[in-house]
């Protein structure tokens, strides 16, 4: 499906005033896949990390080398970019689960896409909830919420009360205004900040993510912020965990145990290595990591 067959039928259903359709086949569970890609100047792993959605100190362990290890233009990246899709996510739905720092848009039966995002920091958290877009701007004027302004004074900063349009905004070049209030996602300035837990509750993409998600949404478009690190799934007979930090502390404890019951009641508890799930999860990777016991003799 291309990006404008995606919008149309997302524009349909939102005419017939529809969040979702019935699906015919299971909905998907796995998002992104493997690359291979070639390193350019400036390139990092902190930079690519924030790019394709990955922990920087995960892609070095992916590719052999060590976390503070130095990319040379030419070089040879794997790239795991594969992401559990954290439950069902409707046509034309938007689905952003703050740990795994991932936005999820539904564009068909059996298509999902995904994005790395940036959410809120510890100390400002982006809100649970539905929602829907409210607004829509393109080269918006950032009016600095007196919040920011008070935290950059103490801070021995200070911002101005307006950020005009242009390379300087944080905004980027795009905002979706949400229900969720003072929320908004949007563009920004400074790409490298993607994938990580660093914004004052907004959710933040990198400036070619939003602008594709920008044609693909209108006012009223519904969608969810979500709290899973840690998540199991299944994807072309495969089981697969993926665990992330608990950056906003919402679930202390083990999270083994509420996994095997997760697979215990979806009847895929034989199917796991829970050795290898039970260190995956630990690990706190960040990706998708494949658990499916050894068939027997």
């Amino acid at each position: 499906m291309t990006r404008a067959h995606a919008a149309a039928a997302i524009a349909v259903l939102m005419i017939a005033g529809e969040a979702r359709i019935p699906a015919r086949h299971p909905p998907p569970e796995l998002a992104g896949g493997v690359i291979v890609y070639t390193v350019r100047p400036a390139d990092s792993l902190s930079t690519l990390g924030a790019r394709f959605g990955v922990d920087a100190a995960t892609l070095a362990i992916d590719n052999g080398w060590r976390p503070a290890a130095r990319l040379i233009p030419g070089q040879i990246v794997r790239i795991d970019t594969r992401h559990l899709i954290p439950g069902a996510v409707g046509l034309g739905e938007i689905v952003v689960n703050l740990p795994q720092r991932m936005l999820f848009l539904g564009l068909g039966e059996y298509d999902v896409t995904a994005f790395p995002v940036a959410v809120g920091k510890a100390s400002w958290r982006t809100p649970l909830g539905p929602f829907r877009v409210n607004t829509m701007e393109r080269n918006p004027t950032w009016d600095v919420p007196a919040s920011i302004l008070e935290e950059a004074r103490r801070g021995g900063r200070e911002l101005p009360v307006k950020v005009p349009p242009g390379p300087d905004n944080p905004l980027g070049r795009f905002w979706l205004g949400l229900t969720l209030p003072g929320v908004g996602i949007h563009g920004t300035n400074a790409p490298a900040s993607i994938f990580k837990a660093a914004t004052h509750g907004c959710v933040r993409m990198h400036p070619d993510d939003i602008a594709a998600l920008f044609e693909l949404v209108a006012p009223g478009t519904a969608g969810r912020t979500v709290y899973a690190p840690v998540l199991l799934g299944v994807h072309e007979g495969r089981v697969y965990v993926e665990a992330h930090p608990d950056v906003y502390r919402r679930q202390p404890g083990d999270p083994v145990p509420s996994i095997r019951a997760l697979a215990d009641a979806r009847g895929i508890s034989s199917r796991v290595d829970w050795t290898r799930a039970a260190a995956a999860i630990h690990a706190r990777e960040g990706l998708a990591r494949d658990v499916t016991a050894a068939a027997g003799p």
